[in-house]
């Protein structure tokens, strides 16, 4: 075995030619692990080369790495090993993050949840002109309910509601029979009555000539003459009563007691009816004049003094806002009503075209002096409390703050405001009444009403060929011919 030893490493010592040889170390000679199994190692040769100067070649042992191959490896294991730390290090520092961050997005979601939602809006400006709306109804310058004055039956009726009547025009016939009796018996009554008086005045005459010749004495002239006066008493009384039952007569005919038009009509043929206008008695004819129109509205205080004889004032019916009349103060009261705090004001119309009707509903717009510029805002954003009303407002820090307002009119789905807030405030919408001064709140702008877009209008389809077209059977051209 030694043998071999010394063989291989006189072959790695080999000196080229040209070259001094160098010393063999002692390590060098020491059998390697493979020779000692039987196993021959295999080194590198390298044939001497005439060209280049000899070196000596120094054969590498595979257990004891070159010092450089080491210092490298050891730096590869402290590179990994401090990257492995960096990378538990982040990993830890990003959990840590993780779990800071969605800690505090739990407390922010957690907080929002326990703030109040609301609806905030902004009051618009109001139109530069002002005006009062108010309401009222129209009435004829002349109305009237016709009732019976009498009791009987109705033998028949002439008018219709819609038909216009003249004053004196008859509208319906009452039949009165016990009026009738009760009139021919106070004219028999006063014919009896008459004759008494006549005998009683030639009674007197001759005892007047009596007296004069003193046959009678004076007592009995002064009866004469008595008798004379009460007969004349007791005809003026039956004339009257006369008279009264005539008319009770005469009311058996219903009449228009002016020109107008009749609005209801109460009576059928053969219906009883009775004198007098209690609640239990039904009206027999409703009329009412249609020419020439007028209205009372009551002018709250404050703009009273806006209201004088002979302003303009614009009318207009519900149903036809575009289409306005006009009308004219008549009237204004002198005093408030302390019931109302308002002023009673009567305007007057004239509907010769008949644009009008009595009895419909309207408004009225009283136009106010000066130009005071007010606010608009929604009627469900406002609080009324003991003091008065009042406006809940979110500030840039999302805090309430309840302000009180003056207002001014109530235009239905819009209010005045006159002062308290600015056009640029967010006024919360249907604010409950446990919302308190200071609270916070998550605001949100409510969405603007838009109208609703109108569909498209479907284009016009042209006319389908019917099959008995010539042109469109079996084999047509465009010409039309087979």
């Amino acid at each position: 075995m030694s043998s071999h030893a010394f063989t291989n490493a006189d072959t790695a010592r080999t000196a080229q030619p040209g070259h001094s040889a160098q010393p063999v170390h002692p390590a060098d000679l020491a059998p390697s692990a493979d020779t000692a199994h039987g196993v021959q190692p295999v080194h590198p040769t390298h044939p001497a080369h005439p060209a280049h100067s000899a070196h000596p070649v120094h054969a590498t042992d595979s257990t004891h790495p070159a010092p450089h191959e080491a210092g490298r490896t050891l730096r590869r294991a402290r590179w990994l090993a401090l990257s492995t730390l960096a990378l538990l290090l982040g990993g830890v520092g990003l959990r840590t993050y993780v779990n800071v961050a969605h800690a505090k997005s739990v407390e922010e979601r957690t907080e929002r949840s326990a703030l109040r939602s609301v609806l905030t809006t902004q009051a618009r400006p109001g139109q530069g002109l002002r005006t009062v709306a108010l309401p009222a109804t129209l009435r004829g310058t002349n109305e009237a309910a016709l009732y019976a004055r009498t009791n009987g039956y109705v033998r028949s009726w002439r008018k219709d509601i819609g038909d216009k009547v003249k004053k004196g025009d008859l509208l319906a016939i009452i039949d009165t029979p016990e009026v009738d009796q009760d009139l021919a018996q106070a004219q028999a009554t006063q014919e009896q009555i008459k004759a008494r008086l006549a005998l009683a005045q030639s009674s007197l005459a001759r005892w007047e000539g009596l007296r004069q010749r003193d046959a009678v004495s004076q007592q009995e002239l002064d009866e004469r003459r008595a008798a004379q006066q009460q007969a004349l008493a007791d005809l003026a009384a039956s004339q009257a009563n006369v008279r009264r039952l005539q008319q009770m007569h005469d009311f058996g005919r219903i009449t228009a007691p002016f020109d107008g038009v009749v609005v209801r009509r109460n009576v059928e043929v053969g219906a009883l009816v009775a004198a007098g206008s209690a609640a239990n008695t039904k009206e027999l004819f409703y009329l009412a004049q249609s020419d020439a129109l007028r209205l009372t509205v009551a002018v709250p205080q404050v703009y009273a003094a806006d209201v004088a004889v002979g302003k303009e004032v614009s009318i207009k019916l519900l149903e036809r806002p575009n289409a306005p009349g006009k009308g004219q103060i008549t009237r204004v009261s002198g005093g408030v009503d302390v019931a109302t705090r308002s002023v009673q004001v009567e305007v007057s119309l004239d509907n010769q075209r008949g644009d009008f009707l009595p009895g419909a509903y309207v408004e009225v717009a009283l136009p106010l002096s000066g130009t005071a510029k007010t606010l608009l805002l929604s009627p469900n954003t406002l609080q009324f409390r003991q003091d008065g009303a009042r406006v809940a407002v979110v500030d840039e820090g999302g805090k309430v703050n309840l302000r009180p307002v003056k207002l001014g009119r109530d235009l239905g789905r819009a209010v005045e405001v006159i002062a308290g807030i600015s056009a640029k405030d967010a006024v919360i919408l249907n604010p409950p009444d446990t919302m308190e001064e200071g609270e916070r709140v998550l605001a949100q702008k409510a969405p603007e009403d838009k109208p609703a877009a109108k569909p498209p209008a479907k284009p016009a389809s042209s006319p389908q060929p019917k099959p008995s077209d010539p042109a469109v059977g079996p084999g047509a051209s465009q010409g039309g011919k087979a």
